[in-house]
């Protein structure tokens, strides 16, 4: 039987970004932490951090944040930067102030650039985040393409061959899944993350991505009632749905 992990704490809740340790320390002697539906004075106190551990503490009236290990499902509207650093409105904006303090750090899954939205992950799983990503996994990720002219009908054989060379790339594209949807709009699915890939390969068909959308990353899709900047967290069978 596997051993539940103790953490102290105040080492626990610096780490999900509710403040430094002294700061946890004075909230616990205020009253502001409850385990079990009691008072926890000493934030020396080592507890079980097992998942359900939110369902069983609060911090000053609210459910404990998830614990490590948690997946964001973002619906990423359009404007907004996958980074940490750079200027402009960023995605972890979105998320709770306090959850950019929490250690390990919540990243993207993989990036979105500024001009495309829909469907993106964040975790602070790095052992996940690397499953999503890495090339073994062949995880398809659909787009939706709405384009500035008509297909001309030879596209869907190009992305598919297996053969298409881009633009300062050294060698040529894993094949993609081409879906007509009308003449200026289509579905494409690729299996690669390469920079720009999508706008790229509809670029050398002489063809300009005018809006760029994704909307499923392997069997998991945004939900029909999700706005843009809503998010929610994912369960784990929702999760295992990537790799489906």
């Amino acid at each position: 039987m596997a051993k539940i992990p103790t953490s102290r704490v105040d080492k626990l809740l610096s780490s999900m970004g509710y403040g430094s340790r002294n700061e946890i320390a004075r909230m616990a002697r205020a009253g502001g932490i409850i385990l079990d539906s009691a008072e926890l004075r000493d934030a020396t106190q080592r507890i079980p951090v097992t998942p359900d551990l939110p369902t069983h503490m609060e911090i000053d009236g609210k459910a404990l944040d998830p614990v490590a290990g948690m997946v964001i499902l973002l619906n990423k509207p359009l404007g907004m930067t996958c980074s940490h650093k750079e200027d402009g409105a960023l995605v972890y904006d979105i998320l709770p102030e306090r959850w950019k303090q929490r250690k390990p750090a919540i990243s993207t899954i993989g990036r979105l650039d500024k001009q495309t939205s829909g469907l993106l992950l964040l975790t602070d799983d790095g052992d996940l985040l690397h499953r999503v990503i890495s090339p073994k996994r062949h995880v398809k990720k659909t787009y939706r393409a709405k384009l500035a002219r008509p297909l001309d009908g030879t596209e869907g054989d190009l992305f598919a061959s297996g053969h298409l060379m881009l633009e300062r790339d050294n060698k040529p594209l894993a094949p993609a899944e081409l879906d007509v949807v009308s003449e200026t709009e289509a579905l494409l699915s690729v299996t690669e993350g390469r920079y720009h890939q999508v706008r790229r390969m509809f670029a050398a068909t002489g063809n300009h991505v005018e809006e760029l959308h994704r909307e499923r990353l392997g069997d998991l899709s945004l939900p029909d009632d999700m706005l843009p900047g809503q998010w929610k967290l994912l369960t784990e069978e929702e999760t295992a749905l990537i790799f489906q």
